[in-house]
């Protein structure tokens, strides 16, 4: 039997059957596996190969960032400082919601986070004050995915560390689209709250734009860390991952006193969880990865697409719609690692710039963090908003149209998009 049809066959009977999507990954690769009479110490060679990456080491540092700023009470300071800069203005419920995802996305990286985080409390308090429930819903959702895009990204490490592409050109390539799709989200809140005429609240005052200012600072000072570090070529995005800890750690426990040390077993063991399971599915798709370059899978499709079309936008577009296909039914970073041989063989057959490519399939991987099936953040934030999944579907689908465009954009204009990676790190172009 063919052996392709073998590990799809599989990988669906066992999705059918409920198992885990990193189970039935592996499992089907497994059997695959068997089936071709390879010995089966190449799963345990592929599973530690996969995990066996000093890039990785940076997920679990900007979890227990993530961790730290949470119970640090980093979210309380961000959500009182963007309420006195944009509170003011029509929607600013919502437009504190996409600017708290904003800055906390450039603290944890984690989506799922922020979702959980800002949405318990925002989710209730839009609702409150006359936004429709699924709107609630889908703008903490959606704005949760900057994530994902604003550096530092967990996704654009485990991109970076997998493909060997420069994760700091990555991040740096993350910046523009994540604010351009930030402001559209506050430009679609603004005529959501004219729409069902909810006014402002509120006046603008330049002495609490200071004070809230001053107890967020420091906080929000921890990306220019980050950033500054790795593109001045002090550190790499590990070692930033690990300083940026560090600060994080002085600020919650000794500056702002919000985290007694005897809590911090109970965080560590938490983050330590919150890690392993993503690595367990990290390992089992490195399996079904490198069982794709073994069967010669990856080339195949690229020549299929390449008959397709030839054209740089054409090839970039299909991917970008194959991406956004896949990332209903896979976590992104799942997707990244089975497919990145394939997207990896088009880029130098059509000869793409791998970190273009690398933004473009980030990008659309992140939509399934709100489509169903996955959409873990649309399902968080139902929960929270007691809506149905159904009605924030229908709620989220303009804001994914958003993201959308400035996908779209990015493949139609790479000069303006790539312009910040190719100025800090030239060697990668």
């Amino acid at each position: 039997m063919n052996p392709l049809l073998v590990l799809i066959g599989s990988f669906l009977l066992l999705i059918a059957l409920s198992v885990p999507i990193a189970f039935a990954i592996g499992l089907a690769s497994i059997i695959t596996i068997t089936q071709l009479g390879l010995p089966l110490t190449s799963v345990v060679n592929q599973m530690f190969a996969s995990i066996n990456s000093f890039p990785l080491l940076a997920v679990p540092f900007f979890l227990l960032l993530g961790r730290l700023m949470n119970d640090g009470g980093i979210t309380d300071r961000l959500l009182n400082f963007a309420d006195s800069t944009v509170g003011h203005v029509r929607g600013g419920l919502g437009h504190i919601n996409v600017m708290v995802s904003m800055m906390f996305a450039s603290l944890s990286g984690s989506a799922a986070a922020d979702t959980a985080s800002v949405g318990a409390v925002l989710i209730p308090a839009m609702k409150k004050s006359g936004y429709p429930a699924p709107f609630a819903v889908a703008l903490t959702a959606a704005s949760s995915v900057l994530g994902g895009i604003i550096p530092p990204s967990i996704l654009m490490v485990i991109y970076g560390a997998f493909g060997n592409v420069s994760v700091g050109a990555l991040f740096m390539g993350g910046v523009l689209p994540g604010v351009l799709v930030g402001l559209m989200q506050m430009g679609y809140v603004y005529y959501v709250a004219k729409r069902h005429g909810i006014k402002a609240t509120g006046k603008f005052s330049f002495s609490k734009v200071g004070r809230t200012a001053l107890t967020a600072a420091p906080p929000m000072m921890l990306p220019l860390v980050v950033l500054g570090g790795i593109t001045a070529g002090v550190f790499t995005a590990t070692e930033a991952a690990s300083v940026a800890v560090l600060v994080g750690g002085l600020l919650a426990f000794v500056f702002y006193r919000a985290i007694h040390i005897k809590q911090l077993p109970g965080i560590l063991a938490d983050s330590v969880v919150s890690f392993s399971l993503p690595m367990f599915a990290v390992a089992s798709a490195g399996i079904m990865g490198w069982l794709i370059s073994y069967l010669g899978i990856a080339q195949e499709v690229a020549d299929f697409i390449l008959s397709v079309t030839q054209a740089r936008v054409g090839i970039m577009l299909l991917v970008m719609f194959f991406m956004l296909v896949i990332g209903t039914v896979l976590s992104p970073v799942t997707a990244v690692i089975i497919f990145l041989p394939i997207i990896q063989g088009l880029c130098v057959s059509a000869d793409i710039n791998q970190i273009h490519m690398g933004l473009v399939v980030i990008l659309s991987l992140t939509l399934g963090l709100i489509t169903p099936p996955y959409g873990i953040c649309l399902l968080i934030a139902t929960q929270i908003g007691e809506v149905s999944m159904g009605r924030a579907f229908v709620a989220v689908m303009p804001l994914i149209v958003l993201i959308m465009l400035v996908i779209i954009a990015m493949i139609m204009l790479p000069s303006v998009f790539l312009y910040l990676p190719q100025m800090m790190f030239p060697k990668t172009f």
